[in-house]
């Protein structure tokens, strides 16, 4: 693996939507997503690939196999950034995936399975590619604006996609034989213990609620402290709740309150109603399940003693998607056979591969984040680490080839 050109690569994708802070706002179906894109389609072509555009605006390219009666080995990622974010999220695995390819037409090796490299499109604004692929993009979404300013389905459009035939973009189940996925690992565990590669166990499912909080709003001033039903007041509380109940079992799982608003929001206002988020994450969806149960007895206890009512109403779902045995299994022989040591962790964050998972046999490779800083634009993965992990992906595939 030409690991100069790998981190050249970068280095020149990142200036499609360079910001002042170092980082890249190269939001889906935007002017710098539109060129970040057809900078790594002039690389896929370069690589020899066979590229087409499919009607969510997913790049694919195809190098041909020997058996084409085989299913093809699927690999890739995304080149959309969040607003204001990093170099790597998404890039390192978009581009070590074409310089595999590129790797294979240097080297004139011919795999028995076709390969296809995947670039998915709106990864950030909410799997929207990968979700295209699996047949659960609907009709409504495209109607949503985006970070760009245009609605899903101009988006699409824009990027060359055709949002009328969404239904064509559908990959059937057990059409790949297996879709693995190089990504940095968006936390710091890889760079704290200095282990060079991490094999995925899975994505943890999301689940989030929209939690409201209603009292009674009266003038700060005159009302007696014993007599208020301050929501606010019980909102804090609640949030204690989470972070004690989260932390109160064994595991890995993690749980937030992100978003907190108080109406009226004035100063000489007790706040008569709170609007919050809560958010669960872990491998385990009974886990969630079951914290969910112990915060929603919390918030009942805490209504009752400060008489306020909860109510939740859910608002995303994204259920566990635990990698294939099989291929883990490969990508740490890989890696061992590379002399580079492993650590098996779960992604904390979402990926196109949680959609995949369902399709496909999915792995996914991690290399160290600097600091575990990611979505921001002091993201940094040292260069080694990135050629590290695509020479990780191009042992995979080859042992994946081999079966």
């Amino acid at each position: 693996m030409n690991g100069t050109r790998l981190n050249a690569h970068l280095a020149e994708l990142s200036a499609f939507g360079r910001n002042p802070q170092g980082g890249v706002s190269r939001v889906a179906y935007s002017e710098a997503d539109r060129q970040g894109r057809e900078y790594v389609t002039r690389l896929m072509r370069d690589a020899g690939l066979d590229v087409r555009v499919d009607a969510a605006a997913n790049i694919f390219g195809r190098r041909a196999g020997r058996d084409p009666s085989l299913r093809p080995i699927l690999i890739g990622s995304h080149v959309d950034s969040v607003p204001e974010g990093g170099n790597y999220d998404g890039d390192v695995g978009s581009l070590g995936a074409i310089e595999v390819a590129q790797t294979l037409a240097e080297s004139r090796t011919t795999l028995r399975h076709p390969l296809d490299v995947v670039i998915w499109s709106n990864e950030e604004g909410g799997l929207y590619g990968s979700r295209a692929a699996l047949g659960e993009l609907q009709p409504r979404e495209l109607a949503l604006t985006s970070n760009s300013g245009k609605t899903v389905g101009d988006g699409i459009r824009f990027l060359g996609g055709n949002p009328d035939d969404l239904a064509s973009a559908r990959i059937a189940k057990g059409a790949y034989a297996a879709y693995v996925e190089l990504h940095i690992e968006q936390g710091g565990t890889l760079d704290r213990e200095h282990v060079d590669i991490g094999v995925v166990e899975g994505i943890v499912g999301i689940d989030q609620w929209e939690v409201t909080v209603e009292g009674f709003a009266n003038h700060a001033g005159t009302t007696p402290m014993d007599q208020r039903r301050d929501a606010l007041l019980a909102a804090a509380r609640f949030v204690e709740a989470v972070n004690r109940v989260v932390r109160s079992v064994p595991g890995r799982q993690v749980g937030t309150v992100g978003r907190m608003q108080a109406f009226p929001g004035a100063p000489n206002v007790i706040p008569g109603k709170v609007v919050l988020s809560l958010e669960l994450r872990d491998l385990d969806a009974a886990k969630i399940r079951a914290l969910y149960t112990r915060i929603h007895d919390e918030a009942d206890a805490i209504a009752r003693d400060a008489d306020v009512t909860f109510t939740f109403r859910p608002t995303v779902e994204n259920v566990p998607a635990p990698t294939d045995p099989r291929v883990r299994a490969i990508i740490a022989d890989a890696a061992k056979a590379l002399g580079l040591s492993t650590r098996s962790l779960p992604s904390g964050a979402g990926h196109d591969a949680q959609d995949l998972a369902r399709i496909a046999p999915t792995g996914m490779i991690f290399i160290p984040s600097v600091g575990g800083i990611s979505h921001a634009p002091k993201e940094f993965s040292r260069p080694k680490d990135v050629e590290n992990g695509a020479n990780v992906l191009l042992e995979t595939v080859l042992r994946i080839d081999a079966l």
